[in-house]
């Protein structure tokens, strides 16, 4: 396998609160799955987790090349957590079929957060 791409970003999670605050479900309807938003509600401080769960939908937008847009939607990346706590990521729609062409085969994440800030990197690899 080769490196497709890489990506990474940081996020003031004060800002995915103030979204919440201000559009609510519609918001988080619009950016997270709804496996994603279940995970997150049931955090002790859930903006933590969906601040680092936009930076990693970034960060893949940024490993494929596409920003977030016309070739990938904010639900076309899923992050999900393995029962041994590492996050994994699905494609869906048009991410899915993006990465089919191109014969990207994975991408791996990382994410971390801290009291106010949120990253994640991602590795895109293909044939």
């Amino acid at each position: 396998m080769r490196i497709y791409g890489i990506g990474i970003d940081v996020i003031e999670v004060e800002r995915i609160e103030e979204a919440v605050a201000e559009f609510g479900d519609r918001f988080l309807e619009r950016i997270f799955t709804a496996a994603e938003r279940e995970y997150c509600s049931r955090q002790k401080r859930p903006e933590l987790h969906y601040a680092a769960r936009w930076a990693a939908k970034e960060a893949v937008s940024k490993a494929l090349g596409t920003g977030i847009g016309a070739e990938l939607a904010w639900t076309d990346v899923e992050v999900l957590r393995a029962p041994s706590g590492e996050p994994s990521l699905l494609l869906h729609g048009l991410g899915k079929a993006f990465a089919e062409r191109e014969k990207v085969r994975e991408i791996k994440i990382s994410l971390t957060h801290a009291k106010s800030y949120a990253a994640a990197n991602a590795v895109a690899l293909g044939e």
